[in-house]
């Protein structure tokens, strides 16, 4: 089982893998660039090979891309709509330049145009990306909350985007825990996450799962409302999670938190935790 946390690229990109190491981590996720703003600067190529180097000293993998906040692929808007593909491009190309096993992806928001026109715009516009970058990093749908008028919250969307896919060898799903509780599905009890997975194999394939963000929550199954918590202080609680990491259905998935960072030692807290937990090894 790999157990890591969503890492600070502050400073030198690379500077990730330490803080990393650093927290007891052997996977991370990060963001590539500013996850709010259009601009990137261009990568380093001495930094792009020490975050090769560092990645292959501490055997961190996968190493996890998170799509920027600002991409929208379900919009209705055309200005913004392009905008979005040509910037998933160029954040595709960055994870692959990084050596980056998987590039995570919110599926974004119809913003009222409806969930299947937010599904049809989302699929269309990933059959072009993966037409046009050939990406090496396998993409990962993100299950979603369902806040506002986000797409992703039902299985059934991601199904839906898969299946219109021209070419879906690379792409697969990351499970966010804390998002699909606050969706309404309830995997706090025994019988709810067996039911959940149960949907999900079905609807999609347990297979696909690659990554699981492991996050409790804030908001209450069925809020709809995306609010992570660290283990064990939220709605879903130790004894669940505690069930989903050592679950055997999720045994080949690694496990990345999202939880607050409020204290220079929150994240070797969150990974300890997370290890305590599993009874794998």
């Amino acid at each position: 089982m790999r157990i890591g946390i969503h890492v600070s690229i502050a400073g030198k990109i690379y500077e990730a893998l330490e803080r990393g190491h650093a927290a007891g981590c052997d996977t991370i996720q990060i963001f590539s660039r500013n996850p709010r703003g259009w601009q990137a600067a261009k990568l380093d190529k001495d930094d792009v090979s020490e975050f090769k180097a560092l990645k292959a000293k501490y055997d961190i993998r996968p190493v996890v891309v998170h799509i920027p906040y600002i991409i929208n692929l379900a919009t209705p808007d055309d200005k913004l709509y392009k905008r979005s593909i040509k910037a998933y491009i160029e954040d595709i190309k960055r994870a692959d330049l990084l050596g980056a096993e998987y590039f995570v992806t919110h599926l974004g928001s119809h913003v009222g145009s409806g969930e299947d026109k937010g599904i049809g715009r989302f699929s269309s516009a990933l059959n072009e990306i993966i037409e046009k970058a050939r990406p090496k990093t396998n993409i990962l749908l993100e299950t979603t909350a369902g806040s506002g008028s986000w797409i992703g919250y039902e299985f059934e969307h991601i199904g839906r985007i898969i299946e219109a896919l021209n070419d879906r060898k690379n792409v697969n799903v990351c499970f966010d825990t804390a998002h699909v509780f606050e969706a309404g599905y309830d995997i706090k009890t025994t019988e709810g996450l067996n039911s959940t997975l149960k949907e999900f194999d079905k609807l999609i394939g347990l297979e696909l799962i690659k990554v699981v963000h492991f996050n409790d929550s804030k908001s209450p199954l069925s809020s709809h409302v995306d609010r992570h918590e660290y283990l064990g202080k939220g709605k879903i609680g130790l004894a669940a999670l505690a069930r989903i990491i050592n679950h055997p259905k999720l045994k080949n998935a690694a496990f990345i938190m999202e939880t607050p960072k409020e204290k220079e030692d929150d994240d070797r807290m969150s990974v300890n935790t997370a290890r305590r937990m599993y009874k794998g090894r």
